[in-house]
């Protein structure tokens, strides 16, 4: 069993070793802080998680990847609770006539790295359909280098 798969085991809602992969691997990759300044470090995973006025998923690395992760703004757009939401095939976020459009762009940010204003359409829970745009969707390496999944960054209105 990887690292990754043993964080899903525990809550990683506000673990700060998983906020650590999300918030270092978005600052190495695209230069600039996951999370603003004016939160301090150790409230940085709680408001990440409960305040984040963006959705934020991540990903494993598993041979058809699931949520791990889902802050309470993704869960409200994609109208999963945490439960629901963690240990969803990642591929399930889009319909079926969508997923090979959606598996190619991962293809892409495996190969670069990261990309941004990526748009797509995704589905809930419900089966609402609806677009995500402007997203940033980046790799998850540890300190080490290990590759842990990846996680993508949804800017959110409550007019969605």
């Amino acid at each position: 069993m990887d690292a990754a798969q043993r964080r899903t085991e525990t809550s990683l809602r506000t673990d700060p070793g998983f906020f650590n992969l999300l918030s270092n691997s978005y600052s190495r990759l695209l230069g600039k802080p996951l999370v603003p300044e004016h939160v301090s470090i150790e409230d940085a995973p709680r408001w990440l998680y409960e305040s984040a006025p963006f959705g934020l998923l991540a990903h494993n690395t598993m041979a058809d990847p699931v949520f791990v992760y889902g802050n309470m703004t993704a869960q409200k757009l994609f109208e999963y609770d945490w439960d629901e939401l963690t240990g969803l095939p990642s591929r399930l976020s889009a319909q079926a006539p969508d997923r090979d459009e959606r598996r190619a762009f991962l293809e892409q940010v495996e190969r670069d790295g990261f990309v941004c204003a990526y748009r797509g359409m995704r589905v809930t829970k419900s089966g609402k359909r609806f677009w995500i745009d402007n997203v940033v969707v980046w790799q998850l390496h540890d300190d080490a280098g290990v590759y842990c999944g990846q996680a993508a960054l949804i800017p959110w209105t409550s007019g969605v």
